[in-house]
């Protein structure tokens, strides 16, 4: 039986822990687990075969890390033969039985927060899945991704080269929410959106710390949902690492969540054969619930869904040069900063999505627009809305958006629905359908409804799901035509009654030619909203649009106690600039100084610029402690309470840099003042040094002296370096399970021979009392904790 058939009416069991068991037979410290494919062929088969006797119906090749960023091209196509080849013999004679190809993260950020581009991480994850084709795989299993943009990149490679099943899942914190920020609902529209074939959740935590994820997976996702959790939590027991919940408890809390209607079961970190044949054994006299078609409507960033008909969704129109002299220049310049100024005060003003459009026919627009949308994810958390006519400009945009996106546009003639439709298909997306075809656009609704209907029909001949069109049935101006706004409002209710399709409409287009412009667009918006209207793009800029938002939501009950509209009046200023284009227009919502605001948000080129103005008035350790330092702490503390997300406090501390090396080339070095010396490493046999780098800048930032030895780092190593430093702080990380020995043997040998150093360890595998056991004076559950520890030992030495 085909796999997504056996699916379909049968729960399947994944395997458990491959660290965990080759560490008991013998894995040595930092001694990588994928070459014991070549070197311990019985041990790996022995393991496999093992998990088949317990249930399992899927075992996942001994190839986690396996990519090329660790071996080199010949040795990683050694490795994943070798790795299929056990896997395959563990499996021999068995019927309905599948060969997983596992890939686990590369261990590094991709840009803008890390060095890792995109297409490149795409190209190491795509080499990996050909190996996997080539050597006999039945599906791909990409697990314990804690960054979305990584896991579009892994899932890309593997749609584009392979066509076997694709099963994605992500290791989320005890908040909820990938490292990078993302919630589950975002991570469903964008996995959904591309075409996994089941996605999850995996590592991190036990499956009783996992439950409010995984019933948020289960609330938005049409696919068949996994649980691969850890045993809970490890802890050190005379010497030994051992995980804090049972088998039996495990199968317990597992087979609990399928009765929710999970479908596909396994294990992580810790777990052995056993959990897998307690699981089968509980769930045997269980019957798996449907899986349902979901109808929700979502776009994503990376960080959050929006999803439409919970309220009216704002849809920003400032990032579009029509009609925008200042705009239009600004991109003749390419002049990028006034992009990020403009999407960060229409998020500040309260849209929900950003417009992005930046065609001119005198730049080049696929430059342009890919520029625009990676530096925009950088700055702002909004999801985007692609907004172009050119095919060849939307796919590079799609390709590197991160997140489930907005697609504007298509419309009803041929040659756009087989320019478009492919691409909504391959990247996912919610695309907007503009009511027009060769004929151009109907006077009457009915007309345009039909128009939908066909749109609606090529979609769904390309795969892509109702839910995933909005229809623009196009507000036309009303100075021209008197009956233009009346169709437009009709064809708004008609489509969503008869498609049950959302609508979005570019409201200002119905004032065109006509003065005091706000006035209509504003009651024309109104109507809309009554009329069923689900997306407007519009200026938030303009006071009376968004009093019609805010007492639309009151009025109608979506506004508990009326609380957003009336923190909404009461911050209206008492006049209000009525000029679209003007500067005032565009003013920001953040308090404190332009610098501290450039570096809250995260603007590199601006901080640099502010930074040097001030300079000439004011002394340079004045501009960091009472500007730079603050717009730091604010940052800081925004993170601290889950307000703010890791890819932003990124940002700002990348503007904080810029405005330091301002700083630094105004002053001499001896005068920059630098704080204590803190050595930092990853451990011996991780080569992953996402933590320890987000660490590194923000220690820096903070002044602190930090020598990082990089990744792989022996502990003779970090003991001689703190010696010749005679630090008082030294910070260790580790990534994966098989690496913490090597982080225990670190910490034993700084006590013995740097006694006088302060020791804080992180990782996504250790835990507060697992650093305690180890003998580390700190846990750090972030780099803020981190930089808030230093900062609290300077005192006191």
């Amino acid at each position: 039986m085909k796999l997504k058939d056996y699916i379909k009416t049968n729960f399947l069991y994944l395997d458990g822990g491959m660290g965990t068991l080759l560490q008991a037979q013998g894995l040595a410290a930092g001694e990588l687990p994928e070459r014991w494919n070549l070197t311990h062929p019985e041990e790996i088969r022995a393991i496999h075969r093992a998990y088949i006797e317990a249930g399992s119906r899927v075992v996942s090749t001994n190839t986690f890390g396996a990519n090329r960023l660790k071996f080199s091209s010949d040795e990683l196509d050694r490795i994943v033969e070798a790795a299929v080849k056990n896997a395959r013999d563990a499996v021999a004679g068995e019927e309905n039985r599948w060969v997983a190809l596992d890939i686990g993260p590369t261990g590094k950020m991709l840009k803008p927060y890390g060095d890792l581009d995109f297409e490149d991480a795409v190209s190491a994850f795509a080499e990996t899945v050909r190996l996997g084709v080539k050597h006999g795989v039945d599906l791909i299993f990409i697990e314990t991704m804690n960054d979305a943009y990584e896991t579009k990149a892994a899932l890309l490679a593997a749609k584009e080269n392979a066509d076997l099943p694709v099963f994605v899942s992500n290791a989320y914190g005890v908040d909820g929410k990938l490292m990078t920020g993302a919630s589950p609902a975002a991570m469903v529209a964008l996995l959904e959106g591309m075409g996994a074939d089941a996605i999850g959740v995996n590592c991190s935590l036990g499956p009783r710390a996992l439950a409010p994820v995984v019933k948020e997976y289960l609330r938005y996702a049409s696919v068949p949902v996994l649980l691969k959790p850890n045993a809970g939590l490890p802890t050190v027991i005379e010497g030994k690492t051992v995980y804090s919940v049972s088998p039996d408890t495990f199968a317990d809390e597992v087979v609990a969540l399928a009765a929710e209607g999970v479908r596909i079961m396994g294990g992580c970190c810790g777990t052995t054969p056993a959990y897998i044949a307690a699981t089968v054994a509980k769930s045997a006299n269980l019957s798996p619930l449907h899986i349902l078609e979901k109808t929700d409507t979502l776009v994503s960033s990376y960080t959050h869904a929006v999803s439409f008909g919970d309220a009216p969704i704002l849809i920003g129109e400032r990032i579009n040069p029509t009609g925008k002299k200042l705009f239009k220049e600004a991109l003749r310049r390419g002049d990028m900063e006034y992009i990020l100024k403009e999407g960060i005060a229409e998020e500040e003003k309260g849209v929900h999505v950003l417009d992005v459009n930046v065609g001119l026919p005198e730049i080049n627009e696929k430059a342009m627009l890919t520029d625009a949308v990676r530096e925009l994810q950088a700055v702002t958390a909004l999801p985007l809305q692609i907004d172009t006519a050119d095919p060849v400009a939307m796919e590079a945009a799609l390709r590197l958006y991160n997140g489930k996106a907005m697609i504007n546009s298509v419309n009803g003639k041929k040659e756009s629905l087989d320019a478009v439709l492919p691409l909504a298909k391959k990247y996912g997306g919610v695309v907007v359908a503009l009511t027009l075809d060769e004929s151009g656009i109907p006077e009457t609704a009915e007309g345009r409804l039909a128009i939908a209907e066909r749109i609606l029909e090529a979609a769904e001949a390309y795969g892509i799901r109702k839910k995933d069109v909005v229809f623009d049935p196009l507000a036309l101006t009303v100075s021209a035509d008197k009956n233009a706004a009346r169709e437009t409002l009709r064809a708004v209710r008609l489509i969503r009654e008869r498609t049950g399709c959302h609508t979005s409409l570019g409201v200002s287009n119905v004032s065109f030619g006509l003065p005091e412009r706000d006035a209509i667009n504003s009651t024309f918006f109104a109507l809309a909203l009554e009329n069923g209207l689900s997306a407007a793009i519009m200026n938030p800029h303009s006071a009376e649009m968004m009093k019609v938002f805010y007492a639309f939501r009151a009025l109608r009950g979506e506004d508990e106690n009326c609380a957003a509209y009336v923190a909404f009046a009461t911050s209206l200023p008492k006049t209000v600039a009525v000029e679209a284009d003007a500067p005032e227009a565009r003013g920001t919502e953040t308090k404190g100084s332009p610098l501290f605001r450039a570096i809250v948000k995260g603007l590199k080129e601006g901080a640099a610029a502010l930074t040097r103005e001030a300079l000439k008035e004011r002394d340079p350790l004045a501009v960091v402690n009472e500007e730079v330092i603050p717009a730091l702490n604010h940052v800081g503390e925004g993170f601290e309470k889950k307000t703010v997300f890791l890819p932003s406090l990124l940002m700002s501390a990348e503007a904080a840099k810029a405005a330091f090396t301002v700083v630094k080339e105004g002053m001499a070095a001896s005068a920059a003042g630098k704080r204590c010396p803190f050595v930092l490493a990853t451990v011996k046999g991780d080569i992953h040094d996402i933590g320890k780098n987000i660490v590194r800048l923000l220690l820096e930032n903070y002044g602190f002296a930090v020598s990082d030895l990089g990744k792989d780092v022996s502990p003779e190593a970090v003991v001689e370096e703190t010696l010749r430093l005679h630090a008082p702080l030294v910070g260790l990380s580790a990534l994966m399970t098989t690496t913490v020995p090597a982080m225990a043997e670190t910490v034993r040998l700084l006590k013995e021979k740097a006694p006088f150093c302060r020791v804080v360890v992180g990782g996504a595998v250790l835990t507060e009392e697992y650093a305690a056991a180890i003998g580390a004076d700190q846990y750090a559950r972030d780099a803020m904790e981190t930089v808030r520890y230093a900062e609290a030992i300077e005192k006191i030495l």
